[in-house]
């Protein structure tokens, strides 16, 4: 069973035009960091011509399907019927997303079958992680 999930989402990008443009995304989720999910820009969709990615907590992508979530760099809300915003916080500026809610939906499902919410703690590598903190303070 793999320990990864990479999903293809399609987002479309608020800006001051009336028509959003679309720009691919990657939601990205690994079972050796249960807590976390990822969610990658390739380089052509970022102003500085190279890949974004911005790493969140899995709870906080759920929890803001449902209302408005997050106070620091990133939040999420729902918008209307079928779609999820995701705003992205950087001293460079703010971007703002819309993602389909069902994409968002059949990414978090399938988390959830690789790492049942509430028992990440089982999928933590402790002795791991403690050794290469350690190898690093050397």
């Amino acid at each position: 069973m793999s320990t990864v999930i990479e999903q293809p989402v399609e987002a479309r990008l608020v800006a001051a035009a009336p028509r959003m443009p679309s720009i691919p995304a990657t939601l990205y989720y690994d079972r050796r960091d249960p807590f976390a999910v990822r969610m990658t820009f390739p380089a052509q969709a970022t102003l500085e011509g190279v890949e974004v990615c911005w790493t969140f907590s899995r709870e906080l992508l759920a929890a803001g399907q449902e209302g408005p979530e997050g106070q620091g760099d990133v939040r999420v809300r729902p918008y209307g019927y079928d779609r999820t915003v995701l705003e992205f916080h950087a001293p460079e500026g703010t971007a703002v997303v819309h993602v389909h809610s069902a994409e968002i939906r059949r990414f978090l499902e399938a988390t959830r079958r690789l790492v049942p919410e509430g028992l990440e703690d089982a999928y933590l590598d402790l002795d791991h992680d403690l050794a290469v903190l350690m190898r690093d303070a050397c």
